[in-house]
């Protein structure tokens, strides 16, 4: 994850967008909070599959793994659950990262409400944000549901349910200065990556 955001220096990540008025830079800024889209998430049935046919197919990588990632206590659709087991797989492609996630058990999840086991395809956009209230306000005072509302730690996330609005839920992350550090390595790793060492490497070093 990574997102958007307006900056004179970064250069190494710089792109030009042509606007019919004028020539307007966007900055990327890997692991910079703010409310624009930053990542596309994607449901797969095997993780270290999934990751290898993106790096053949698209040329985008490496990607990070996080295997196991186990959410003990979560809000789904306003009642307590628990017990949600899921690995994930990072790489950054310019401004946007690439999410691949697998859910190893039946829990119930935003995962699971909008594609069954066994299927594989797109799920969410993600948004890191350093005014986590303000846009989660922002979007259930459109109507939308939140699906999910948990914590890593200090760090609160949910999934939106934009589905009917937009074809997806969105994701919100709130700013956190571990995960920034994440999000900044994913980023980094993509930088002058040469396409075939190391597609797969771990996340968090031992």
């Amino acid at each position: 994850m990574a997102a958007l955001a307006a900056c004179d220096d970064a250069k190494d990540f710089e792109m030009t967008a042509q606007s019919t008025k004028t020539n307007e830079r966007l900055m990327v800024i890997p692991g910079a909070a703010s409310r624009h889209v930053m990542q596309a998430a994607f449901i797969v049935e095997d993780l270290e599959a999934a990751a290898l046919s993106w790096v053949r197919t698209t040329g985008i990588g490496p990607f990070l793994m996080v295997p196991h990632v186990q959410l003990a206590e979560y809000d789904y659709h306003g009642q307590k659950s628990s017990g949600l087991v899921f690995s994930v797989a990072l790489a950054q492609s310019g401004g946007i990262q690439i999410e691949l996630i697998q859910q190893h058990c039946d829990s119930p999840s935003a995962y699971r409400d909008t594609i069954a086991r066994g299927e594989q395809g797109f799920h969410h956009l993600a948004i890191y944000t350093d005014r986590y209230d303000e846009t989660y306000r922002a979007y259930v005072e459109q109507g939308f549901v939140n699906v999910v509302d948990g914590r890593f730690g200090n760090m609160r996330f949910s999934y939106i349910d934009t589905t009917q609005a937009i074809g997806c839920m969105i994701e919100l992350v709130e700013e956190d200065e571990a995960q920034t550090e994440f999000f900044t390595r994913v980023a980094e790793a993509a930088q002058g990556w040469d396409g075939v060492t190391d597609p797969l490497r771990p996340g968090f070093p031992d």
